[in-house]
């Protein structure tokens, strides 16, 4: 199937796999971007060795196209786009939008720049500043995430900005990927859904509790760092709602101590990066060491397995996901049901079952 994205970035299939921390490891991405999706390394939690490393086992396993997620606020963002050109990545997506001057450099060594919003004042910003394309996510998707649905954000977008739009929040099959076609995107973008397949690192015990989600079991807190964040309900999330401010404030620098260990950042660079996160937010200053450190407790889970003490986040899908297939398995059944109904509704009838 080809669309505005296939185009763009020389993928066989209009489906993004996003750039999550601890979970887009190389061999996630190398096997969506095998099954003719566009990968992306999640290179915000890795070190510049680390992402140099990851890129090249990337390469080892496949040569189809892939990209590289990266923070723009982080303060050595100059540093992973150094290593991204180094190694030959032609793909940059943005957990946050990037500046008018990373965009321009980006497109002047010829790296195509995709950063994911969640309004339209965001979606129109990034493209009247030269991004090539934009990820939109609605409310449904997980992590930080915003109020307004996927299904109404996404025609919003679409009818605001003349970049292809790859919609995000809610997709998890076929008749998804035909809806947002619809809607005029030019792809879907998915992050919970890779996550629940085998090609996926984080631990069974973790999928396992991914699996036994309800809907109902997926909300949004902003307990963990004073913004909102769709996970699942653990007993974490639980604790930390039930936290005063000194307990919040010393589990805060508890994690801010490992995630200095694990990252390498010195205690100047990690007050930087939550000083950018709370920049125009009204922010704790627990609240800011959590934000900036969020990462370890997503580790926790997704790399530890320890679902009683780890964040994870998780798009409302996760409620209705119960499988565990291969990238390949995946991408194949979601163009192939896309196909049928497609065919189905040029022969005037539709078919509504996954």
């Amino acid at each position: 199937m080809e669309t505005a994205l296939t185009r763009l970035v020389g993928v066989r299939h209009p489906i993004v796999q996003t750039g999550m921390g601890w979970v887009a490891g190389p061999r996630l991405v190398s096997a969506a971007a095998n099954a003719g999706a566009l990968g992306i390394l999640g290179s915000a939690t890795m070190t510049l060795d680390q992402l140099r490393e990851a890129v090249r086992e990337v390469r080892s396993r496949t040569g189809a196209p892939f990209g590289v997620n990266l923070r723009a606020d982080a303060g050595d963002a100059g540093d992973r786009v150094r290593i991204m050109l180094e190694e030959g990545v032609r793909v940059a997506s943005f957990a946050l939008a990037p500046s008018r001057e990373l965009i321009t450099a980006l497109k002047e060594a010829g790296v195509v720049v995709v950063p994911s919003v969640g309004a339209r004042r965001h979606a129109e910003k990034v493209a009247a500043w030269g991004a090539d394309a934009v990820i939109v996510q609605g409310g449904e998707g997980g992590g930080h995430t915003g109020e307004v649905a996927t299904s109404v954000l996404l025609p919003q977008v679409v009818d605001a900005v003349r970049i292809p739009v790859v919609a995000a929040g809610g997709f998890f099959d076929g008749r998804g990927l035909v809806a947002a076609l619809a809607y005029g995107a030019a792809g879907v973008a998915m992050g919970t859904r890779f996550l629940l397949t085998s090609d996926s690192t984080v631990p069974d015990a973790v999928k396992a509790r991914y699996l036994a989600a309800t809907v109902r079991d997926v909300t949004v807190t902003r307990a963990v760092d004073g913004l909102p964040h769709r996970m699942l309900r653990t007993e974490l999330v639980d604790a930390l709602e039930r936290s005063g401010r000194a307990r919040a404030f010393a589990r805060a620098l508890r994690e801010a101590a490992g995630f200095r260990r694990l990252s390498g950042l010195s205690r100047r660079q990690l007050v930087r990066d939550g000083l950018a996160l709370r920049h125009g937010k009204e922010l704790s200053w627990s609240q800011v060491l959590l934000a900036a450190n969020t990462p370890m407790l997503l580790r926790s889970a997704m790399v530890e397995g320890r679902t009683d003490r780890g964040v994870m986040a998780a798009g409302q899908v996760a409620g209705v996901i119960d499988d565990l297939p291969s990238c390949a398995e995946l991408v194949d059944g979601m163009m192939a049901q896309a196909g049928e109904i497609i065919g189905a509704l040029r022969a005037g009838g539709a078919s509504t079952h996954a």
